[in-house]
Protein backbone atom coordinates (compact mmCIF):
# COMPACT_ATOMS: atom_id res chain seq x y z
CA UNK A 1 0.00 0.00 0.00
CA UNK A 2 1.12 3.24 -0.64
CA UNK A 3 2.19 6.36 1.90
CA UNK A 4 -1.00 8.09 0.43
CA UNK A 5 -3.35 5.00 0.10
CA UNK A 6 -2.65 4.43 3.96
CA UNK A 7 -3.42 7.63 4.98
CA UNK A 8 -6.83 7.74 3.17
CA UNK A 9 -7.54 4.55 4.41
CA UNK A 10 -6.71 5.42 7.91
CA UNK A 11 -8.77 8.85 8.01
CA UNK A 12 -11.40 9.89 8.88
CA UNK A 13 -14.60 10.50 6.85
CA UNK A 14 -15.31 13.54 7.30
CA UNK A 15 -12.08 14.45 6.86
CA UNK A 16 -11.29 14.00 2.76
CA UNK A 17 -12.90 14.46 -0.38
CA UNK A 18 -14.67 11.28 -1.42
CA UNK A 19 -14.25 9.86 -5.06
CA UNK A 20 -17.27 7.42 -5.72
CA UNK A 21 -16.33 5.89 -9.32
CA UNK A 22 -19.85 5.38 -11.28
CA UNK A 23 -19.05 1.25 -11.02
CA UNK A 24 -19.43 2.11 -7.17
CA UNK A 25 -22.90 3.42 -6.55
CA UNK A 26 -24.73 1.80 -3.77
CA UNK A 27 -28.15 1.01 -5.57
CA UNK A 28 -28.57 4.80 -6.73
CA UNK A 29 -26.85 6.64 -4.38
CA UNK A 30 -23.37 7.78 -4.79
CA UNK A 31 -22.94 10.40 -2.10
CA UNK A 32 -24.55 9.57 1.07
CA UNK A 33 -24.28 9.06 4.87
CA UNK A 34 -23.91 4.96 4.39
CA UNK A 35 -21.08 5.67 1.16
CA UNK A 36 -19.15 8.66 1.95
CA UNK A 37 -20.55 9.93 5.10
CA UNK A 38 -22.82 12.79 4.03
CA UNK A 39 -24.30 14.44 6.77
CA UNK A 40 -27.16 16.44 5.23
CA UNK A 41 -26.32 16.12 1.00
CA UNK A 42 -27.60 12.76 -1.26
CA UNK A 43 -26.42 12.61 -4.50
CA UNK A 44 -27.51 9.43 -7.09
CA UNK A 45 -28.13 8.64 -10.75
CA UNK A 46 -31.25 7.09 -11.44
CA UNK A 47 -31.87 5.51 -15.40
CA UNK A 48 -35.43 5.14 -16.68
CA UNK A 49 -36.10 3.06 -19.63
CA UNK A 50 -37.66 3.95 -22.77
CA UNK A 51 -41.62 4.08 -22.38
CA UNK A 52 -41.62 4.05 -18.58
CA UNK A 53 -43.37 5.99 -15.94
CA UNK A 54 -43.30 6.13 -11.98
CA UNK A 55 -46.43 6.12 -9.91
CA UNK A 56 -47.33 9.53 -8.75
CA UNK A 57 -45.74 10.58 -5.91
CA UNK A 58 -43.78 13.05 -3.59
CA UNK A 59 -40.55 13.32 -1.72
CA UNK A 60 -41.86 14.48 2.11
CA UNK A 61 -39.95 17.16 3.25
CA UNK A 62 -36.99 16.59 0.93
CA UNK A 63 -35.89 18.62 -2.32
CA UNK A 64 -34.98 17.17 -5.20
CA UNK A 65 -32.41 18.89 -7.78
CA UNK A 66 -32.20 17.02 -10.65
CA UNK A 67 -29.61 17.37 -13.96
CA UNK A 68 -30.54 15.51 -17.10
CA UNK A 69 -27.62 13.33 -18.31
CA UNK A 70 -29.00 12.10 -21.28
CA UNK A 71 -32.73 11.21 -22.54
CA UNK A 72 -35.69 13.80 -22.28
CA UNK A 73 -38.13 13.15 -19.54
CA UNK A 74 -41.10 14.59 -18.60
CA UNK A 75 -42.03 15.86 -15.22
CA UNK A 76 -46.09 16.29 -14.65
CA UNK A 77 -47.56 17.88 -11.55
CA UNK A 78 -51.06 19.70 -11.23
CA UNK A 79 -51.20 23.15 -11.05
CA UNK A 80 -54.76 23.32 -9.76
CA UNK A 81 -56.76 23.17 -12.76
CA UNK A 82 -54.71 20.46 -14.84
CA UNK A 83 -51.68 18.23 -15.20
CA UNK A 84 -48.40 20.56 -16.55
CA UNK A 85 -45.85 18.46 -18.76
CA UNK A 86 -42.35 19.66 -18.30
CA UNK A 87 -39.97 18.83 -20.76
CA UNK A 88 -36.31 18.35 -20.25
CA UNK A 89 -33.19 17.88 -21.99
CA UNK A 90 -29.56 17.00 -21.85
CA UNK A 91 -28.15 19.80 -19.47
CA UNK A 92 -31.29 20.95 -18.01
CA UNK A 93 -32.14 21.20 -14.32
CA UNK A 94 -35.48 20.57 -12.17
CA UNK A 95 -36.71 21.14 -8.54
CA UNK A 96 -39.40 19.37 -6.91
CA UNK A 97 -40.39 21.28 -4.08
CA UNK A 98 -40.92 19.24 -1.13
CA UNK A 99 -44.33 17.57 -0.64
CA UNK A 100 -45.20 18.49 -4.22
CA UNK A 101 -46.76 15.40 -6.38
CA UNK A 102 -45.40 14.45 -9.37
CA UNK A 103 -44.61 11.63 -11.60
CA UNK A 104 -40.90 11.45 -14.57
CA UNK A 105 -42.17 10.28 -17.45
CA UNK A 106 -39.56 8.71 -20.54
CA UNK A 107 -41.96 8.81 -23.66
CA UNK A 108 -38.88 7.97 -25.51
CA UNK A 109 -39.61 4.37 -27.52
CA UNK A 110 -35.53 4.04 -27.88
CA UNK A 111 -33.52 6.02 -25.61
CA UNK A 112 -33.20 5.77 -21.68
CA UNK A 113 -33.04 8.75 -19.71
CA UNK A 114 -30.52 8.94 -17.09
CA UNK A 115 -30.50 11.94 -14.27
CA UNK A 116 -28.38 12.86 -11.19
CA UNK A 117 -30.85 13.81 -8.32
CA UNK A 118 -29.43 15.66 -5.33
CA UNK A 119 -31.90 15.70 -2.46
CA UNK A 120 -31.53 17.33 1.08
CA UNK A 121 -32.14 13.93 3.46
CA UNK A 122 -30.84 10.75 3.89
CA UNK A 123 -33.63 8.40 3.20
CA UNK A 124 -35.15 7.93 0.50
CA UNK A 125 -38.81 9.16 0.80
CA UNK A 126 -41.14 8.35 -2.09
CA UNK A 127 -44.94 8.63 -0.63
CA UNK A 128 -47.10 7.06 -3.50
CA UNK A 129 -50.14 9.14 -4.12
CA UNK A 130 -53.44 8.21 -5.67
CA UNK A 131 -53.53 11.08 -8.17
CA UNK A 132 -51.59 14.45 -8.65
CA UNK A 133 -53.08 17.42 -7.09
CA UNK A 134 -52.24 20.98 -6.20
CA UNK A 135 -50.16 21.44 -3.07
CA UNK A 136 -52.08 24.15 -1.52
CA UNK A 137 -49.09 24.86 1.87
CA UNK A 138 -46.30 22.70 2.73
CA UNK A 139 -46.70 21.63 6.05
CA UNK A 140 -44.45 22.84 8.65
CA UNK A 141 -42.03 19.91 10.63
Amino acid sequence: MTPSAATEAKAPLNNRVHHVRSDQLDGYAALSGGTVGSRRLWMGRVENPPLSMTDNHHHGDSEAGIFVVSGHPVFVYHDGEKEVRVSGAPGDFFLVPPFVPHREENPSEDEPVVVVIARTTQEPIKVSVPELYQLQEVPRA
